[in-house]
């Protein structure tokens, strides 16, 4: 691993505070607590804050140099499950685990906000600090946005860290273009005619026509979309029949579509649909849809990745990855859509920490000596903005 070029008590303390909020995990738009952590740790260095969108923090570190703004954003919320990952200091909530890192981005987040306010006199132009709540849904990136956080000052370009268990401690990762994907809900009822199982003739069966339905929706990524685009079409959850010798009425089903490219994401529902309606037709049963749309794909800014990457490997030792896009959603995509946004992966395999499961894991790991190297990142992206040595384009 590359030396660190921040100091281990900073990195210390950092390590302090994600356990400190990772035993006490709250959902989207819960994070009293986890607000609270911030908020006094803010206090604590003499940075000014204010809250916004209920339980999100925006915090200002004005540098005594002209500069740019840089935006740095860390989700707080975590996810409804019960943890199974060893720790000594796992969830102590039952039913609630920070499975995803978010615990990590916000300590991180704490740690450049320490590094850059140490360096107040040497430090060009400002840092916005955006602690978000409800990544995990409904979505606070929206509420933070609506609430002025970019504006307040206006903010020139945004980055954001996010755990990845594809990349090694110590280094980080990123690439211009789409990076993550859009992530919409759907769901399907299907509805019959029910009666007793043994005399099924004189019935309208909902599971072997919700069965077809499953199997039908699979040809839209196998035989619809080119195959050089990226689709997902899952089925999460379903529902339905109350008994062995009963022919269940209605069945219902959830899932998602996860698309990169917006006329593939245009598309979907009316492919799905026409799917959905003609099978239950088959079989003489009714169907529904209804489509949930999410968070778009985040679209990294090709310029702002192009000279943060080459402002990063002047400044530190960190070395670059350039992992490949992913199908998951991140709400940070609608920051990305207001300025130029960049989403960075940051590497936190070790097998000798266990930091291996992909996230939303019960058994889900972070290798804790991963974040200094997140912390020197976050303060690099700020200083190269603030210098204007890091640019993005149109946004």
């Amino acid at each position: 691993m590359p030396d660190a070029a921040v100091a281990p008590e900073i990195a210390a303390r950092a390590i302090e505070i994600r356990r400190e909020i990772h035993r006490f995990p709250e959902l989207g738009f819960e994070e009293e607590r986890t607000a609270a952590i911030v908020e006094r740790e803010l206090d604590a260095l003499g940075i000014e804050h204010r809250r916004v969108a209920r339980t999100g923090v925006v915090g200002v570190v004005r540098g005594a140099l002209e500069g740019r703004v840089a935006g740095l954003r860390a989700d707080m919320d975590a996810l409804p499950l019960t943890e199974r990952s060893g720790e000594t200091f796992s969830s102590e909530v039952p039913g609630k685990m920070h499975a995803c890192g978010h615990d990590a981005h916000t300590a991180m987040l704490l740690g450049a906000a320490r590094v850059l306010q140490g360096d107040r006199s040497a430090f060009r132009g400002t840092a916005v600090l955006l602690f978000q709540p409800a990544e995990e849904g409904p979505g606070g990136a929206l509420p933070m946005i609506e609430a002025g956080a970019l504006d307040e000052p206006r903010v020139d370009a945004i980055a954001m860290l996010h755990v990845d268990s594809r990349l090694a401690t110590g280094t980080v990762g990123f690439v211009a273009g789409t990076c993550n994907a859009a992530a919409d809900e759907f769901r399907v009822t299907v509805e019959g005619r029910g009666g007793h199982g043994a005399a099924p003739h004189l019935s309208i069966d909902a599971i072997p026509c919700a069965a077809a339905i499953v199997l039908a929706l699979q040809n839209i990524a196998a035989r619809e979309i080119d195959p050089l685009k990226t689709v997902v079409l899952t089925i999460g959850t379903i529902e339905g029949g109350y008994r062995n010798n009963i022919i269940a009425d209605r069945v219902t089903m959830t899932g998602t579509f996860r698309s990169q490219d917006p006329a593939v994401r245009d598309g979907l529902e009316t492919r799905a649909r026409r799917i959905i309606d003609g099978v239950a037709a088959a079989y003489g049963a009714t169907a529904t849809l209804e489509v949930t749309y999410g968070y778009p794909a985040v679209v990294n800014d090709a310029e702002l990745a192009r000279t943060f990457h080459d402002y990063l490997r002047r400044a530190s030792a960190i070395p670059i990855e350039r992992p490949a896009p992913t199908m998951g959603g991140e709400d940070f995509a609608y920051f990305a859509q207001r300025v130029p946004g960049l989403m960075i992966r940051h590497g936190i395999r070790s097998d000798a920490a266990g930091s291996v499961h992909p996230g939303h894991s019960p058994e889900f790991r972070v290798d804790e000596a991963a974040l200094v190297y997140g912390i020197e990142t976050l303060a690099a992206f700020a200083r190269g903005v603030g210098a204007a040595e890091v640019r993005g384009g149109a946004g």
